[in-house]
């Protein structure tokens, strides 16, 4: 997962995968999904994104897993 923040635009992009969309479905406003034509989403793109989010902490995060699913997939 990639997360890029374009300041000129105001525009936060999260790229879930390196897979190229193939159409966009918005899914609120300033708020659209890239999808694949099998309907995966493969990124996320958010306009006027700090009016939405807090821009300062966009690359800081917490990963909060379930211990089972880790040794499921261990």
């Amino acid at each position: 997962m990639r997360v890029h923040y374009d300041a000129e635009v105001d525009a936060v992009y999260i790229a879930l995968g390196t897979q190229k969309p193939d159409g966009v479905a918005e899914i609120s406003e300033d708020v659209n999904l890239d999808m694949t034509s099998e309907n995966k989403i493969v990124g996320i793109e958010i306009l006027h994104a700090s009016k939405k989010m807090n821009i300062k902490t966009i690359l800081s995060y917490e990963l909060d897993l379930d211990k089972k699913w880790i040794q499921k997939t261990a």
